[in-house]
């Protein structure tokens, strides 16, 4: 029933419905109500005059008068409405719900002061709900019909209320009632009715009664029948179907309904009754469907705070493992900076202990060649000079060999590239999957843009022409070359790759998928890919390459087609081959376009991660040979072994022989082979490299066959 309390109460007092007219736009207005907000004008001026002259108007005065909607015979059902004169307006006040009321005129003046009858005025209402301005005729408010049906609903309801017997009054907690008054028809406890209802004054006439007879006498105060607007002493027999509205039997005669259709009250009472319990039917099926939606809201606001708490949980538990990774991983990193610090140190000193050792010896060499120098003994001196002399000299050069140089810098050469990590923390977010976005369309493979050289593979694709599905990036995946599984190459949003290092003589298998936030998409078509075949004759694996700039050191200076290299530094520098071998048999050579003040350059293989600021063969990621004008040394991991006369000068070839199916390294200088068989027990995956200075400038030739020393080798075995 409280619900209901908002449709009884009038929108300007905010009160009960007192003798309640209805509007032609269908609201309500309490009579009294109706009669403060009209808004009355002289025939003569127009609304613009009125608006330029200031005249009062009502709070909705901001809807132009020259707009009014004015109502026929047809579309209202009331008739049109005339002028009639009344009183000049005067200022307005707030009603209780804040709209704008108009107070009483003030007294008359006496009639010897009385001005002239103004002229006759218009009347307008506006409807305080729907904003509709309506002009009364000359019957006023009297035209408007009484909404008896509301006034018994109201009557209704306050019986129900009173059956508590309650003040009315009280703000808060409402009291039990003492009285009623049956004029003001208010419950009151005592203290209200000392405050607002004293006994003097007009309301010493009141009554007061009883709150239980009140009840009584309000409920058994017989309630009028409904008359005809237009035809006062004539009830309502009718209704008239093209007006809408009931009519009496001598509006059927000479009104103004006499030509319409008209139909029996009762039988539109009955129908009009089954037409709004079928309304209210509907419309009781949604309040039922708005309260279980409610319910369902009031369930989701306690799913939200739940999944809240365990979502934060599960974010929390999510950063902690990150962050876990990350410590476990600083200490890795950690061990490997000690494991550098100690192995520099082992290093520095060894050669500090051998550099002592050789110069205790020096030292006591040079003290034995002077006293020897001391000695005046002509024949003696000449018996062991030639010897004395040969050991200084072979003294002098050992010291020549590198020894003055440290085998180890001081410089940790080992870069965190924290970069990468720090930009997927600060991109770290929500992926907010939308069912509504599929995945993207499997890419195509551009066949005639694919290719192989060598040992490494191309290929490129694209998305199908009609896809608009948006694509954040593709994985590349290959197959081992024996038809074994496929493994990831390449992820990124390039369409596009270069797969260096595969296998010489290998059927590779390729195939590519294209991903967004939704999933992946199925794979591409698989295309086969052929590498270069061996060349049986040459018992060689056909290959051509040239010095690859992008992985050299900047100190190289590159010319001749990547072919020819120099250096623009003193200290050697690195430059690897820019194709990697991990099969097959493989020989290069190296001519020697300059060389001077006898320096000491190295050739061989390396992995892609070789130190380039340092000799070949200073890591353990290096296998090399390095000659000077006399003669050779292997170095891996900065071991020397195996020295071997004979050395390079200008116009000198360096071969490089690298057998992968003997895992074997050969190094040969103008055809002959230098020393043993290098290094034994390769595998992996090797680029040919080259380290030199400014006094070095070297040439390579690629695709040659196998050198004589090694075929005749082959064979016999």
């Amino acid at each position: 029933m409280e619900e209901m309390e908002e449709e009884l109460k009038c929108p300007v007092c905010g009160s009960f419905y007192r003798e309640p007219i209805i509007l032609p736009c269908s609201h309500n207005l309490c009579q009294a109500c109706a009669r403060n907000i009209l808004v009355q004008t002289p025939d003569s001026e127009s609304p613009q005059s009125r608006r330029a002259s200031g005249s009062a108007v009502s709070d909705y005065d901001y809807l132009d008068l020259d707009k009014m909607s004015l109502y026929s015979e047809a579309d209202s059902g009331y008739g049109s409405y005339g002028g009639f004169a009344s009183a000049p307006t005067t200022p307005c006040q707030k009603s209780p719900n804040g709209v704008r009321v108009f107070p009483p005129a003030a007294p008359p003046p006496p009639a010897a002061l009385a001005p002239p009858p103004p002229p006759p005025r218009n009347a307008c209402l506006t409807c305080p709900q729907c904003h509709r301005s309506l002009v009364l005729d000359e019957r006023g408010l009297r035209g408007f019909p009484r909404n008896r049906l509301l006034e018994g609903v109201i009557d209704r309801y306050q019986q129900g209320r009173a059956a508590a017997l309650r003040c009315q009054l009280c703000e808060k907690a409402p009291k039990e009632a003492a009285v009623m008054c049956e004029q003001c028809d208010v419950f009151y406890c005592e203290p209200c009715r000392l405050r607002c209802h004293p006994p003097r004054g007009p309301l010493a006439k009141h009554r007061l009664v009883p709150p239980a007879q009140g009840r009584v006498s309000r409920r058994l105060s017989p309630r009028k029948i409904s008359t005809c607007t237009d035809h006062e002493l004539e009830n309502h027999s009718m209704y008239c179907v093209q007006c809408k509205s009931p009519v009496c039997y001598q509006c059927l005669e000479e009104g103004k309904h006499s030509s319409h259709e008209v139909k029996a009250l009762g039988a539109m009472w009955k129908l009009h009754k089954s037409q709004l319990s079928q309304a209210l039917n509907g419309l009781s099926d949604r309040a039922k469907e708005a309260k279980e939606f409610l319910v369902q809201l009031r369930n989701m606001v306690q799913q939200i705070q739940e999944n809240s708490v365990e979502f934060e949980a599960c974010l929390v538990a999510q950063c902690d493992a990150l962050i876990d990774a990350l410590n476990r991983r600083k200490a890795q990193l950690l061990s490997r900076v000690n494991k550098e610090h100690e192995h520099k140190l082992k290093v520095v000193r060894d050669q500090i202990s051998h550099c002592t050792v050789k110069l205790r010896q020096t030292t006591g060499l040079m003290e034995y060649c002077l006293e020897v120098i001391k000695e005046n003994d002509p024949s003696g001196f000449l018996q062991i000079s030639d010897a004395l002399i040969r050991r200084v000299h072979l003294t002098e050069d050992q010291w020549g060999k590198g020894t003055l140089t440290p085998r180890m810098t001081t410089d940790f050469d080992l870069n965190l590239d924290n970069g990468p990590l720090l930009q997927s923390i600060h991109q770290l977010d929500f992926v907010q999957m939308k069912v509504s976005s599929p995945v993207p369309a499997p890419p195509i493979l551009q066949l005639e843009e694919c290719c192989t050289h060598n040992n490494s593979a191309t290929l490129s694709w694209k998305q199908p022409p009609l896809s608009t599905v948006q694509v954040e990036g593709y994985i590349l995946e290959l197959d081992d070359g024996n038809g074994g599984q496929f493994r990831e190459v390449y992820v990124g949003k390039e369409t596009m790759c270069t797969v260096d290092g595969l296998h010489f003589n290998s059927t590779y298998s390729a195939r590519v998928k294209a991903f967004n936030k939704t999933g992946v998409s199925p794979y591409s078509k698989t295309l086969v890919l052929q590498t270069s075949e061996v060349d049986i004759k040459k018992m060689v694996a056909v290959a051509w390459f040239s010095f690859d700039p992008a992985s050299a050191h900047a100190d190289i200076i590159f010319s001749n087609d990547n072919l020819t290299v120099t250096c623009n530094s003193y200290d050697d520098r690195v430059v690897l081959g820019k194709t990697g071998f991990s099969k097959g048999l493989h020989y290069w050579e190296l001519s020697i376009d300059r060389y001077d003040n006898h320096p000491d350059p190295a050739f061989g293989v390396a992995r892609i991660d070789v130190l380039k600021d340092a000799m070949l063969g200073k890591d353990d990621k290096a296998w090399a040979m390095y000659v000077d004008n006399n003669r050779s040394w292997f170095m891996h991991n900065n071991s020397h072994t195996n020295r071997t006369e004979g050395g390079i000068t200008k116009g000198a070839t360096v071969g490089v022989l690298l057998d992968l199916t003997r895992r074997t390294l050969t190094f040969s200088i103008n055809e002959d082979q230098q020393g043993p068989v290098a290094f034994e027990n390769l595998e992996g995956l090797f680029f040919p490299a080259v380290s030199l200075n400014r006094n070095v400038q070297v040439t390579l030739h690629t695709g040659l066959p196998v050198p004589e020393f090694y075929a005749s080798r082959s064979a016999m075995q």
